[in-house]
């Protein structure tokens, strides 16, 4: 093998090793598993007092769980299909927003617009009393 020829290859190498953190960091995340959760939200705690007001939200367990401005309960997982970014419930828009590049979601978790192309998990809600099931 000749010194150019070895020098170009050694180049190559090196280059696709400074390349190859920058491609990881742009990888989509939409082939994430699908979240497995049941849990029950009691209304009545302080913690939970964002569900009590209509266009209110909270993040917990990696879903947020939002009340609609019509007084239902909806969820979805809170990462954002594109890179991860948890989202923000926007009551007066009816979406999901991700601050990180800009994906909209409707309240089903259907893309409104990108860079996200792939729906947000979508959970069920029950509401008996003051207590607030999510699962999926």
């Amino acid at each position: 093998m000749e010194r150019a020829e070895f020098l170009r290859l050694v180049g190559a190498g090196v280059g696709l090793a400074a390349l190859a953190p920058c491609l990881q960091g742009c990888r989509k995340q939409q082939d994430a598993p699908l979240l497995s959760v049941d849990f029950t939200l009691d209304l009545s705690q302080s913690t939970n007092q964002a569900l009590t007001t209509n266009g209110g939200y909270l993040v917990t367990q990696r879903v947020i769980v939002a009340r609609t401005l019509d007084g239902n309960y909806i969820a979805v997982a809170a990462s954002c299909t594109h890179q991860g970014v948890t989202v923000q419930y926007q009551a007066s828009s009816y979406r999901f927003h991700c601050n990180g590049h800009g994906a909209n979601f409707n309240e089903s978790g259907g893309v409104i617009n990108g860079p996200a192309t792939t729906a947000l998990q979508q959970m069920y809600t029950s509401l008996d009393g003051q207590m607030l099931r999510v699962w999926s």
